[in-house]
């Protein structure tokens, strides 16, 4: 990567990439739309290749900007983790254990940077991590069994008992064949969609929240196949089986099948997904605990240059 590029160019990359477009990236920031163009178009210049498919709907990830979207936000997290370790030298190691719970279809998407940075922060944390679906995470949460749990968070089952603090929010895509009739949009309806069968993916409550969604726009799903695995959603889409709508967070274009599959946006205001740290409600998080917590307010810092969400 080119010494010439700069945090602030990272940072400005990292808003539009998150918002769409150089207006709400500018506004997010504060600062002039032609410094936030100007800075994308030197950014394109210097790593030679073109980083978003530019439209009057706004600015879409080009395969290269996914790619350096990853890379741009490890930096601006390891700068953050360098700020904060320098801030901590003087404070005491932390030791004991921590047990951390998460889902599947989570796991593989936020877990393993954020142990990388937890790790290095606290050595002598024994860290125990438990997979199990979302309900038996809730009932160990509560029976005091696990400390914090990583989980979609605004679909809980036992709110009440819970606190959830949001991490990031995802929208949700229509995922397709790149092939397939409604690729020709750039822009899709829920109604659009009721044509075609669906691949409907039932982990972490996400097959919930869309009959629920489909539910409040009076459409109903023409479904496919209810399949808990990921690898068969995105075969079957791909092959052109049928179609499915899911959280952005889960599509990853630079996959071996990404030829094959392709995404379109709703019009549709539908709910996001969101993912967050969940723990006991009344609980007194011990300082492993918290400490996590820190590190995955910081990670979701690093992520969006909006800051991390809170429920």
């Amino acid at each position: 990567m080119s010494s010439h590029i700069t945090l602030r160019q990272f940072r400005y990359f990292i808003a539009v990439a998150e918002s769409g477009s150089v207006a709400a990236a500018s506004r997010m920031l504060n600062i002039a739309q032609s410094a936030v163009t100007k800075s994308l178009l030197e950014l394109e210049d210097e790593l030679g290749q073109p980083l978003f498919a530019r439209s009057s709907r706004g600015m879409t990830l080009t395969p290269q900007g996914h790619r350096f979207l990853a890379s741009a936000r490890k930096v601006i997290g390891a700068v953050a983790e360098a700020s904060r370790l320098h801030q901590a030298d003087d404070s005491p190691d932390l030791r004991g254990t921590l047990n951390v719970g998460v889902t599947s279809l989570v796991a593989g998407y936020y877990l393993s940077e954020l142990l990388q940075r937890y790790r290095r922060n606290c050595p002598a944390v024994s860290v125990q991590v438990t997979e199990e679906t979302p309900p038996f995470l809730e009932h160990l949460l509560i029976n005091g069994e696990l400390d914090v749990a990583i989980m979609v968070s605004n679909v809980l089952g036992e709110p009440q008992a819970l606190v959830a603090e949001t991490l990031t929010r995802s929208p949700n895509r229509v995922w397709l064949a790149s092939d397939h009739p409604l690729s020709q949009q750039q822009e899709v309806t829920l109604a659009d969609c009721a044509g075609y069968d669906q691949i409907v993916l039932e982990a972490d409550r996400i097959g919930e929240l869309m009959r629920a969604a489909w539910t409040r726009q009076q459409l109903k799903a023409r479904t496919l196949l209810k399949t808990s695995s990921l690898e068969a959603v995105r075969s079957l889409v791909g092959a052109g089986a049928g179609i499915a709508v899911l959280p952005d967070f889960l599509y990853r274009p630079w996959t071996l099948d990404a030829e094959h599959v392709d995404v379109r946006a709703l019009r549709d205001e539908l709910p996001t997904v969101d993912v967050g740290l969940v723990w006991r409600r009344g609980l007194a998080l011990k300082p492993a605990a918290l400490e996590f917590i820190e590190v995955a307010r910081e990670q979701s810092r690093a992520r969006s240059p909006r800051g991390s969400l809170r429920a």
